[in-house]
């Protein structure tokens, strides 16, 4: 078993979207209920954050610069510059201002498609969630229906598979993924016991092998494709919430966490809920 240790303590409120940016060697990340675009720059310490105006689900790069980021009404295409100051220009409209729906959690494959959920932002029991799919030059495409809270969306290596999950349901799915971005064959992957908490977000390693955040669980594991677990880390915040690998030789898991819905006793035990972790490779 493996403890992971504080690398910036952002105090998020709800940390999620963990990626790794090669561009400028940093992880992001998104505060959603903060309404903020964190980067940390493990080499410097650098530490930098920007106000969005919307809930933020995810934020990703653009093969022509610039970023793509998910917010509660829909795409928009964002600019982070240097000041902490953005810009951002919507590109697809999909929950009107008035809406309980906002998006939430994201991937992109090999391919340049990006793949998204949603959810209702106010009751996250009710089956409102959908899984969209973004192919680049054309509008969103819902896929698939019928999800609490969609989370994780991650890609196998070989492109072939896609992981999926419904936190409420504690239950983590797997889709066949053809070449041409079409899905077949969705299945239970995974289902969560009440103990280890919900799953949460997720990313595959260069192996295939799929590490999850336990939202309510305080750690990560890391299964097989056939979903045997091999590894658990141990984070000291119990809402973890997203995993990505990092560094110049993408060795180091970086894990975010939230602080929201803690009462004080709870954040008394783990000061550190909502920072952002890591475990050096």
């Amino acid at each position: 078993m493996t403890l992971a240790t504080l690398a910036w303590d952002c105090r998020c409120e709800l940390g999620e979207g963990a990626l790794w940016s090669a561009g400028d060697q940093s992880l992001y990340s998104v505060d959603i209920k903060g309404c903020e675009i964190l980067a940390f720059t493990p080499e410097s310490g650098l530490q930098r954050r920007w106000k969005m105006p919307q809930l933020v689900g995810w934020v990703l790069p653009r093969r022509t610069g610039g970023w793509l980021a998910g917010f509660a009404s829909g795409v928009a295409a964002l600019e982070l510059r240097p000041d902490g100051y953005s810009s951002l220009d919507w590109q697809h409209r999909l929950h009107a201002p008035d809406s309980p729906m906002r998006l939430n959690d994201a991937t992109c494959d090999g391919a340049g498609r990006l793949w998204f959920g949603s959810m209702n932002n106010l009751q996250e029991s009710l089956p409102q969630g959908r899984l969209y799919r973004l192919r680049p030059g054309a509008a969103p495409e819902e896929v698939d229906a019928g999800y609490g809270v969609t989370n994780g969306p991650a890609i196998s290596p070989d492109g072939t598979r896609l992981y999926h999950t419904d936190s409420p349901q504690r239950t983590v799915y797997v889709f066949d993924l053809s070449p041409d971005g079409q899905l077949a064959n969705k299945r239970v992957w995974l289902q969560f016991a009440p103990h280890e908490g919900y799953p949460d977000g997720m990313t595959c390693d260069a192996q295939g092998n799929v590490w999850i955040a336990h939202w309510g669980g305080a750690c990560a594991t890391q299964h097989d494709s056939s979903g045997q677990m091999l590894r658990r880390v141990m984070v000291p915040a119990s809402q973890v919430t997203n995993v990505a690998f990092g560094g110049a030789e993408l060795r180091d898991l970086y894990l975010t966490t939230a602080r929201t819905g803690l009462d004080q006793a709870a954040l008394a035990a783990t000061p550190a809920a909502g920072g952002l972790f890591v475990v050096a490779g």
